[in-house]
């Protein structure tokens, strides 16, 4: 059983940055790919930015050049380094892992991320 868990979602006024971190466990997990989906009040689940591990990253155009997506090997680890929010970055962050061979796909819980004054 794989478990995905996020974290680093918070309240952040416009201009601001903040850090999500995602981590994805299991026993047999080996990861083929990590990234970062989220979904606003009323608005359908979107892409947000994933990294292959045998790849490189990509972007959603709305957050290129503000968001920086990276990954830690050994702990199965990544993270969404977001500056320069803006409001309409307000959504529940989720982490999606997608593991090599068969190609499973496990969701995390969600994290708030909320960008107001």
């Amino acid at each position: 059983q794989v478990e995905v868990v996020e974290s680093g979602g918070g309240l952040v006024q416009p201009g601001g940055s903040l850090r999500l971190s995602c981590t994805a466990s299991g026993r047999t997990f080996s990861p083929y790919a990590m990234g970062w989906f989220r979904q606003a009040p009323g608005k359908e689940r979107e892409f947000v930015a994933t990294m292959r591990w045998a790849g490189g990253p990509e972007y959603a155009d709305s957050v290129k050049g503000r968001f920086t997506i990276s990954r830690e090997n050994r702990k199965n680890t990544v993270y969404l380094q977001m500056n320069n929010l803006k409001p309409e970055d307000t959504a529940v962050y989720f982490c999606k892992a997608q593991s090599a061979g068969w190609g499973s796909i496990h969701w995390g819980q969600g994290t708030q991320v909320t960008v107001s004054a």
